[in-house]
């Protein structure tokens, strides 16, 4: 084969088209590179350091009670190669118990075998018949309960009924491989002549055909699926028995992904894993999991912040103890690695929150001489340190160092929401708290369309939809018409997605969305474009401020309490709620016995409510049923 040289590495490359190189008899192998494999170490490695166990994750046991259990609940999120919502799904209705189940779900759900993932599912539990087409068959499809999955299957399958040699049954494979129905199609009149000849029925040999035809769309091989599986096998073991460190090591390796970042710290929350903001004394250049279990955000996920001074603050913090204040931080860091802009970020993203007697505010107040009080902190912290280097070369060796502290200055605390944004800007995303908290309720449970789900719309075609959240961009312009024009970058708890509105909807609609930091509530329906009908797009309704909505969209809410749920901690929790937040819900509870068939049926008589975040957490948090009518 004609060769040139890598310019790079002065590397011998082939310079022909890799089907070419293949035909000439050069050995092709495809690398694939994935981020799991890191992610599993990675966790490893923390669970050794937190928790001194030496996980061997070559030799986990493969008959694992809870990582079946949290494979069949469908709870798959961050799993490799399981995340989707079809595959939760299905591995909800399978309840898988073995690896080889897992082996066959990952090459079946593929475009060419998709079709036969109700029957695996069937016939694994029983509800249907198991058909291998023929007792000679039952060796190859026995494992698979009759469904053919693998192309190995296939393989077999010519070897057995068509007396193909190993060749010729690879020839099959590599043409459903490379997806090439046109060839299948020739090869059907040899392979039903060979079954025949080798005394096979005709109808049993068409039926054993048609299925294998749909493995021209794409199938795997089994030792690909085994491989993927086995990984996948892998994550769901961490997640279910090392959990935080999982989802500590995912957040590390996806933590430039904003959306990703969202996606994982909500997960994290459905898992019950309370996630903490940094802290210089507690967190680790990287996410990192501290004695309770709780994950701590990692110093190198603040922006601006950077690596030099991530382990600077930590190093020092390991060597010498914990960070007693401000002042103590920065007498003791490095200062050339952190910098003035460190110290903001560290002040704006919540890191010096735990440090005693200084507010972010303060550190962003005016001082009488040295500018804002972040600076003067920095020229303290200089000058101490200088001090303490001229010190340690005097004659004398003095140990005492004295530099003036200067005065904290006293501000006015932020806004919740103008803390919340400053926050933001640091880490990427809202995390001590979210602006829409207070309409949580009318996001969650009323609201139908979440912004993540803006860019595919298809799903909601034809549907009335009540979507809301907080307004973060706005760009206005005009149209070559003349026409102006808004597109509203909107969010909510799932993500952002934007609005386009023009002409007239942008002079009905836009007052509501033309400021940042508004909060909005929209109904509308989803329908196809005017001239591209099979586009979707929103049409707009109505909208109003989520603040005129909050109190009265909610009609009544129902709570169902098991009376064997009914502790004193809960009762407190939900009067507490009731009595402190009156609003306009009716409040109806059903305190159920099944154990002697009582349901007895209460309503508030001293007046409405408004149902908070809080009292919703309480219920989710104790397992407590509810609903919410509008």
């Amino acid at each position: 084969a004609p060769l040139y040289r890598a310019a790079s590495e002065d590397t011998p490359v082939v310079m022909y088209d890799k089907h070419y190189a293949e035909d000439i008899g050069l050995l092709k192998m495809d690398f694939l590179g994935l981020i799991n494999l890191s992610i599993i170490q990675d966790t490893v490695n923390m669970v050794k350091k937190n928790r001194s166990i030496e996980l061997d994750m070559g030799h986990i046991p493969l008959d694992d009670k809870e990582t079946f259990d949290l494979l069949g609940k469908g709870m798959t999120t961050t799993v490799f190669q399981f995340e989707s919502p079809g595959m939760q799904k299905y591995l909800r209705e399978l309840k898988p118990t073995r690896i080889f189940d897992l082996i066959a779900m990952n090459a079946l759900y593929r475009p060419g075998p998709i079709d036969q993932i109700p029957h695996f599912i069937a016939r694994k539990n029983g509800q249907e018949e198991i058909d291998c087409y023929h007792p000679d068959l039952e060796q190859v499809l026995g494992e698979t309960y009759g469904v053919i999955v693998y192309q190995e299957q296939v393989m077999k399958l010519a070897q057995i009924l068509g007396g193909y040699s190993l060749g010729g049954a690879d020839n099959i494979r590599r043409i459903m491989a490379k997806k090439m129905p046109e060839k299948m199609a020739k090869l059907e009149p040899e392979f039903f002549q060979k079954c025949l000849d080798n005394g096979y029925d005709k109808a049993m040999i068409q039926k054993v055909w048609d299925a294998v035809l749909p493995f021209c769309g794409y199938a795997f091989n089994k030792s690909h699926a085994a491989c993927y599986s086995w990984v996948a096998y892998q994550t769901a073991y961490l997640k279910a028995h090392y959990p935080s460190e999982f989802m500590a090591a995912l957040l590390t390796r996806r933590k430039d992904d904003i959306k990703e970042t969202a996606k994982l710290l909500d997960e994290c929350h459905q898992m019950n894993i309370e996630v903490l903001g940094p802290d210089v004394n507690e967190s680790h250049p990287d996410f990192g999991v501290n004695a309770k279990g709780q994950i701590r955000y990692g110093l190198m996920a603040i922006k601006g912040l950077g690596e030099a001074a991530a382990i600077a603050i930590v190093k020092e913090r390991e060597e010498n103890g914990p960070y007693k204040d401000a002042f103590d931080f920065v007498q003791r860091v490095s200062l050339p690695a952190v910098k003035k802009s460190g110290l903001e970020c560290l002040a704006l993203s919540g890191a010096f929150d735990a440090l005693p007697g200084i507010t972010r505010e303060q550190y962003f107040a005016p001082t009488p001489k040295d500018g804002l009080f972040v600076e003067a902190l920095l020229k303290f912290g200089t000058q101490y340190q200088q001090a303490k280097a001229d010190a340690s070369y005097s004659l004398f060796g003095f140990d005492e160092v004295e530099v003036n502290t200067p005065a904290v200055p006293e501000a006015e605390p932020w806004g919740a929401l103008e803390r919340l944004n400053k926050e933001k800007q640091l880490i990427g995303i809202y995390l001590s708290a979210h602006p829409l908290d207070e309409y949580m309720i009318i996001l969650k449970k009323v609201c139908n369309l979440q912004m993540a789900q803006m860019e595919n719309l298809t799903p909601m075609a034809n549907k009335e939809v009540r979507l809301g959240g907080i307004v973060t961009g706005v760009r206005k312009g005009v149209t070559k018409k003349g026409l102006p024009y808004g597109i509203v970058t909107l969010e909510d708890y799932s993500g952002a997605g934007e609005l386009a509105l023009f002409g007239e909807n942008w002079a009905r609609f836009g007052s509501y969305m033309s400021t940042t930091d508004t909060t909005v509530f929209i109904t509308g329906r989803i329908q196809g474009k005017r001239y591209k009908p099979e586009e979707m797009e929103l049409s707009i309704g109505s909208v109003e401020y989520l603040d005129n909505v909050k109190d009265r969209i909610i009609e009544n809410i129902n709570i169902y309490l098991p009376e064997i749920s009914l502790t004193e901690d809960l009762i407190v929790q939900i009067t507490d709620s009731v009595k402190n937040n009156p609003g306009k819900t009716e409040l109806f509870i059903s305190i159920i016995d099944a154990e002697n068939g009582i349901h007895l049926n209460l309503q508030r008589r001293m007046g409405k409510i408004t149902v908070t975040k809080q009292l919703i957490e309480a219920l989710e948090d104790n397992n407590i049923p509810y609903t919410i009518n509008q």
